[in-house]
């Protein structure tokens, strides 16, 4: 396997030395060896990976030296507009080299999110007409494809090195990676099954991708509850809000939960404004913030360093609260699961719910980490989708 030292100082040979991106589990120990040994100036956690690839074209913009854009092969979506708008050589020029985890690769085992991206992951950078190379382990196989990327740099283009699972060797994460988080005791899983454990028959839930849907899945195994009330988003990553809003206009009857998490709702967090000014108090919006990417390998988000309550009351949002103890979530939610009336065990609630204290924020802070025994929906998507639309009596 490549050694990521030997990566990265390779790349400094060629003059590459900023990072920009959003962390994958196949990167993990790229990211990790970034987290230890570049200055975090020159490597950015983006918001999203379209963010990643402007902030390359600027930092090439103020000194003619390409930068490096990582992500996982789902960020394609998110980088097409600036890659094609303002990197492409039919409109500025600007050389980057992206470097992709390649998730759902054909004929490799992977999570059903990642199967469509998989099979189209190599067709989307030919259509972009992007070169690219499947970056080998070999290091003198690699050290030769990135010598050919950065020449494709030189002319000005955008050269993708895409990785396979088990291509780079274990980067040990350092305890210090995350030393300016504060240390918290309420583990995200508690505090998930916490507020489930409040909500009213009828209620309905919209999980974000990773851990989050993984623990709500976990939790309704447990108490032999069915999925039926929950849609878990297993793909699309900061889409979750806007999924649970579409259900909430349409459904004024029922209440909507929406499970997110900080890197998420960091990654689209325009959707924030959108949900503050056209929800009612039906749409309870939890954002579970441990200041990581939990479920790619624990790499750091801002959420941590910034005001989510403070961003939510801008946008919107009219009864708004931060917690770090179960006491607190217990306090926040016998609030909330009452508003209006509303009794959390009532199965049919009559009508909508008047405005005039929703929509809710609700920021939990939580610890970093999740069980190792921590098991995987195993429904399908379409299964999910079937259980929830019956939950909700649509028949197609």
């Amino acid at each position: 396997m490549l050694a990521p030292g030997f990566f990265v100082e390779q790349l400094r040979s060629h003059g590459i030395d900023f990072y920009a991106g959003v962390p994958d589990s196949l990167l993990k120990s790229f990211c990790a060896y970034l987290a230890e040994n570049i200055d975090p100036s020159r490597n950015i956690i983006t918001a999203n990976e379209g963010g990643a690839v402007a902030l390359a074209a600027g930092h090439y913009l103020a000194s003619g030296r390409p930068g490096c854009v990582y992500m996982q092969n789902s960020g394609q979506g998110n980088a097409i507009n600036p890659l094609a708008s303002l990197t492409d050589a039919d409109v500025y020029g600007i050389p980057l080299l992206l470097l992709i985890g390649w998730r759902g690769r054909p004929g490799v085992h992977d999570e059903p999110q990642h199967v469509k991206q998989g099979k189209v992951t190599l067709s989307l950078l030919e259509t972009m007409g992007i070169p690219y190379a499947v970056l080998s382990a070999d290091a003198s196989v690699a050290e030769n494809q990135i010598s050919e990327a950065c020449k494709a740099l030189s002319a000005g283009q955008v050269y993708a090195l895409v990785v396979e699972k088990n291509t780079f060797e274990v980067q040990p994460v350092h305890p210090n990676e995350l030393k300016a988080v504060p240390i918290l005791s309420l583990s995200r899983e508690e505090a998930i099954r916490t507020v489930a454990s409040a909500l009213a028959p009828s209620d309905i839930v919209v999980s974000s991708t990773g851990m989050i849907s993984r623990e709500l899945f976990e939790y309704r195994e447990a108490t032999g509850a069915g999925h039926g009330h929950d849609f878990l988003t297993v793909g699309s990553m900061g889409h979750a809000s806007q999924i649970a809003l579409g259900i909430a206009l349409e459904r004024p009857d029922r209440r909507v939960w929406c499970f997110d998490g900080d890197g998420a709702a960091i990654m689209h967090m325009g959707a924030l404004a959108i949900v503050g000014t056209k929800a009612g108090s039906n749409f309870v919006h939890v954002v579970f913030n441990n200041g990581a990417h939990d479920s790619v390998g624990g790499q750091p988000t801002v959420g941590l360093q910034i005001d989510f309550p403070a961003i939510a009351r801008a946008c919107g949002y009219r009864s708004v609260y931060s917690v770090s103890s179960h006491e607190e979530v217990q306090s926040v939610l016998n609030q909330t699961v009452n508003l209006n009336g509303l009794n959390p065990k009532s199965s049919s609630p009559e009508g909508g719910l008047a405005d005039s204290v929703g929509p809710v924020f609700i920021e939990i802070k939580v610890r970093k980490g999740n069980r190792p025994d921590l098991g995987r929906p195993t429904t399908t998507p379409q299964q999910n989708k079937e259980a929830f639309m019956e939950f909700l009596n649509i028949r197609k």
